[in-house]
């Protein structure tokens, strides 16, 4: 449980669930890197680190997420990179690929900074050659104009949205 005073919206356990089992069918999770936007409480970094997943950036602007993240990383003793940033700077300046970015910036983004994540992440070429940018936005949000956009799964108000650079 998240605490209180952090300013998040943890990814359902429903929703997780789903998405890793979508994931599980294209990557072995001991053999991937991640990059993990607007980490909160680093809830989907835990669960590719908990998949055997060993090379994990999480990427938030909130000090008290970070802090929480890295408390939680070492009480259980996982080797994630925490990185307090701006996301759209961070990946400004990011110079290594990731098989796997996700993303999960506040539902009420305005869609143009939606489109930024995507533009970023291609245009700087932050994706190793079978990799996949996922988004998480509310249901009221489509990205599927977006370049490289190839599926969307919804769960319940929460849709993750896939890219492929293939």
């Amino acid at each position: 449980m998240a605490p209180a005073k952090l300013p998040v919206r943890p990814t359902t356990d429903f929703a997780k669930e789903s998405l890793f089992n979508i994931l599980n069918n294209y990557y072995y999770f001991d053999e991937i890197s991640v990059l993990d936007l607007f980490a909160g409480t680093g809830n989907i970094s835990f669960e590719f680190a908990s998949r055997g997943s060993t090379d994990i950036t999480c990427v938030d602007s909130h000090i008290g997420c970070i802090k929480y993240i890295q408390k939680i990383a070492t009480e259980l003793s996982l080797n994630l990179k925490v990185v307090k940033s701006d996301v759209f700077k961070y990946l400004e300046n990011a110079a290594l690929a990731k098989d796997v970015i996700f993303a999960d910036p506040p539902y009420n983004f305005e869609l143009a900074e939606f489109e930024k994540i995507s533009k970023l992440v291609f245009e700087k070429s932050l994706l190793t050659e079978n990799g996949t940018l996922i988004i998480e936005h509310s249901k009221h949000t489509d990205l599927s104009h977006l370049p490289y956009f190839y599926m969307k799964k919804r769960y319940g108000s929460s849709v993750f949205s896939f890219f492929e650079k293939k």
